[in-house]
């Protein structure tokens, strides 16, 4: 049986059964849980290994890549940024980057970017892993490009890209890279871009079954599914590779506890207070979550409503209430914010599921929280 760590508030008890389920039922290595509400933690579980090779444990402060849950940190870098008037989700992204404007996307606004409209979910020109490493190459690359389709008349899951692209703005708008600015305004929690120096240590070994492989289904892709799902095809080793860590790739390579995670969507959820300080306002953070594009996404080919960055629930993904955002990862990875419910919510996990919506360990962990509110 697996050893699980850490604590329940009372009347929590059954999230506790839930995430050790997770290990004896469905396929769980190493893991963590954490649910943050009306400000207080009152589920922080980890359990398992961190490392199956050598047997080092998952501890409260293990490092997980949680692929495109990073998306969701990124989202909320932007409405701090709008917070303190850095940049407006309705001004055209070549306000703040003039070379973007290239190849018609002048009129591409900053929302319509964060919401997946631009038209940039991959690169045209063959490319390879070892682009991902240079950001600001990559966003130059993108942004001299022509879309895939016209700016604004649908979604479609910039599922790297909107990493360079992202990162490549806020530095035009802030002066910081996303990466910097997340470890200086939330790295204390336990939430970092890349894996900085020193902490190797912590960082979870990931584990990904054979049917991940996407390789053989480029065939049936559109031109925009294939130049952001196959171009180049995503190891999901990749996380344990130096390189990788190393990199600057805010849509996929962010390291994070789920501690971490759920105290940043728990700030999101209740008062926008973190440390003594006002993060961002509700008037903010509502025109940063509501709805910019709501239908079936033409990358992941599923329904979608995206607000700027932040992934809105839709069908249950994030609990019953509507008004939920956040954002999950690739191989069951998830975080978010219920603002009805007061609930910041995250898992880490380093075994990699299949499915691309309602992964079973997410399902049966939301469904126990709220089974118990």
């Amino acid at each position: 049986m697996t050893k699980i760590s850490g604590n329940v508030a009372p009347g929590f008890e059954g999230v506790r059964e839930a995430f050790a389920a997770n290990f004896s039922e469905r396929g769980d290595v190493g893991a963590a849980f954490c649910v943050v509400r009306n400000g207080e933690v009152v589920v922080d579980l980890h359990g398992g290994l961190a490392d199956r090779e050598s047997g080092r444990e998952w501890s409260a402060k293990t490092l997980a890549n949680v692929w495109s849950t990073t998306k969701g940190v990124t989202a909320a870098c932007f409405a701090i940024l709008a917070e303190r008037g850095g940049i407006d989700f309705d001004a055209p992204v070549a306000r703040y980057w003039p070379e973007f404007a290239a190849n018609s996307k002048q009129d591409v606004t900053v929302a319509m970017l964060l919401s997946h409209q631009a038209g940039l979910c991959g690169f045209r020109a063959p490319t390879v892993t070892a682009a991902f490493y240079d950001a600001e190459a990559a966003a130059a690359q993108l942004a001299a490009m022509e879309p895939f389709w016209e700016p604004g008349t649908q979604s479609g899951y910039h599922a790297i890209t909107i990493g360079f692209l992202a990162t490549a703005l806020f530095r035009r708008a802030e002066g910081r890279t996303i990466k910097q600015f997340v470890e200086d305004e939330l790295g204390h929690l336990g939430i970092h871009i890349g894996l900085p120096k020193g902490l190797g240590a912590r960082a979870a070994t990931m584990i990904a079954p054979p049917e991940l492989s996407t390789a053989n289904m480029v065939p049936e892709f559109t031109p925009a599914q294939a130049a952001a799902l196959a171009n180049p095809v995503i190891d999901p080793l990749l996380p344990n590779a130096s390189a990788w860590r190393a990199a600057e790739i805010p849509s996929a390579n962010g390291f994070a506890t789920a501690t971490g995670l759920a105290r940043l969507y728990g700030v999101l959820a209740h008062d926008g207070m973190l440390d003594g300080r006002s993060l961002v306002s509700a008037e903010v953070l509502a025109n940063a979550t509501r709805e910019r594009i709501c239908g079936i996404d033409a990358v992941l080919n599923v329904p979608a409503s995206w607000g700027c960055g932040f992934l809105r629930s839709s069908n249950g993904l994030y609990g019953p209430n509507e008004g939920a955002f956040g954002h999950s990862g690739w191989g069951g990875s998830f975080a978010f914010a219920d603002p009805a419910a007061g609930i910041g919510m995250a898992y880490s996990m380093n075994r990699m599921g299949t499915d691309l919506m309602g992964d079973p360990r997410n399902v049966a962990l939301i469904n126990a929280v709220y089974e118990l509110l």
